[in-house]
């Protein structure tokens, strides 16, 4: 299963960002493709079927119950929450650790990199961009495929994956915010647009989320998929950085308080 995002940065040429998502212990795999514009097919990582494009996920932990279930990082007794991590000697660290900046600069999660920890984040070139979703124990693969993943912002894309968080269009109360545009998708991919009843956090819809789709996402002929509503011209699916609602997110769910 492949999730096609509208890459919103001016360029006007033909390519793409791929993002996966890897669910705790369920082993499957979900991909995310960011074309500029394009169609692309689906597909899937090693047979792995992928979720909302870019959300590997099967039995055990779904994106939606994550929220709410065990996939949190710990917090450790100063109050803050570490997220070990190792950087691929691939490729340079400067555009990842920018993305855990935009992060850990204004939550209580910080990313420190790995000494002796038994769960840690192993960040690694693979094949497209795609994350685990929460922390599933021991070495997580995190993949930013040099050079196409390599934007800070979706670098903090995956990482929030990586945090617990799914798509903000999965939302329960999506139908509210934006209309789904059924007839421009692709046909095998229709079921990524399914919506969820997801824990929202007490949070309003997040038109500039990180995590948000784009407007082209899985287009059949490169006519919108989602639009919102009530303005229509409202700007979605951005990878510049984590929004102030996805920055409030994180301190909820992981309770950070003075955050």
């Amino acid at each position: 299963v492949m999730l096609t995002l509208h890459l919103q940065t001016g360029v006007k040429m033909g390519g793409s960002l791929s993002i996966y998502i890897l669910a705790p212990r369920a082993q499957t795999l979900v991909y995310v493709q960011y074309p500029i514009p394009s169609r692309t097919p689906g597909r899937t990582n090693k047979g792995f079927p992928l979720r909302e494009g870019d959300i590997l996920s099967s039995g055990s932990r779904g994106a939606i119950t994550c929220l709410v279930d065990s996939c949190r990082w710990p917090r450790s007794v100063d109050g803050f929450v570490y997220v070990p991590y190792i950087i691929s000697p691939l490729y340079g660290e400067i555009t990842i650790e920018t993305g855990m900046l935009d992060i850990s600069s204004a939550t209580c999660v910080k990313f420190v990199p790995r000494t002796h920890e038994a769960n840690f984040l192993n960040i690694q070139s693979r094949t497209g961009c795609w994350s685990y979703l929460g922390m599933i124990g021991g070495s997580q693969t995190m993949s930013l495929q040099s050079p196409g993943c390599m934007w800070s912002g979706v670098a903090a894309h995956e990482l929030m994956h990586a945090l617990g968080f799914v798509h903000e269009q999965s939302r329960s109360d999506r139908d509210h915010h934006v209309s789904i545009l059924w007839e421009n998708i692709i046909e095998d991919q229709r079921h990524n647009f399914k919506k969820y009843e997801t824990n929202n956090l007490n949070t309003a819809y997040d038109y500039s989320s990180v995590m948000h789709y784009g407007r082209y996402t899985f287009s059949e002929d490169g006519r919108p998929t989602i639009i919102p509503k009530p303005d229509p011209h409202i700007s979605i699916g951005q990878r510049d950085g984590p929004s102030l609602t996805d920055i409030h997110k994180i301190n909820i769910l992981y309770n950070c308080g003075r955050y």
